[in-house]
């Protein structure tokens, strides 16, 4: 874990960035280390991503037990790509969510069944498509 990245460990399978917090009482120490524990338990668990700086927030409740999270470059038709390629797959998008921030968007997908690996393969070779998290309950 890290709390200040560098391009050297960017996209690093094995290291996960965290926020940097500059708390100076005790007190918002504790309060600042819980808060980045539940976002973090989030993230892993849901796919949202608050208080991000350099990162779009996104947030959307469960309404699935299946979820997609796609972080992949702002540009035209990206959605329509992973939106036709679920559609290709028979999968049925439940409930969906994008933002973009920059040169980035993060969009957050619930669907109505299972997402087998090759969906998520094609997904991942979607140009522009910069990562593919599969988040199902269970």
């Amino acid at each position: 874990m890290c709390d200040f990245p560098s391009p050297a460990i960017h996209r690093h399978e094995r290291i996960i960035a965290l926020p940097h917090l500059g708390a100076s009482t005790r007190e918002a120490e504790e309060n600042s280390a819980a808060m980045v524990v539940d976002q973090l338990r989030d993230y892993l668990e849901h796919g949202n991503v608050v208080n991000a700086v350099n990162f779009p927030a996104v947030a959307m409740e469960r309404e699935s037990a299946w979820r997609v999270a796609i972080a992949n470059a702002n540009v035209p038709n990206m959605l329509g790509q992973i939106s036709t390629t679920m559609a290709k797959a028979g999968l049925n998008i439940h409930n969906m969510v994008n933002k973009s921030k920059g040169d980035v968007a993060y969009t957050l997908v619930d669907v109505d069944s299972a997402v087998d690996a090759r969906v998520l393969a094609d997904l991942t070779a979607i140009d522009g498509v910069l990562a593919v998290r599969y988040l199902p309950l269970g």
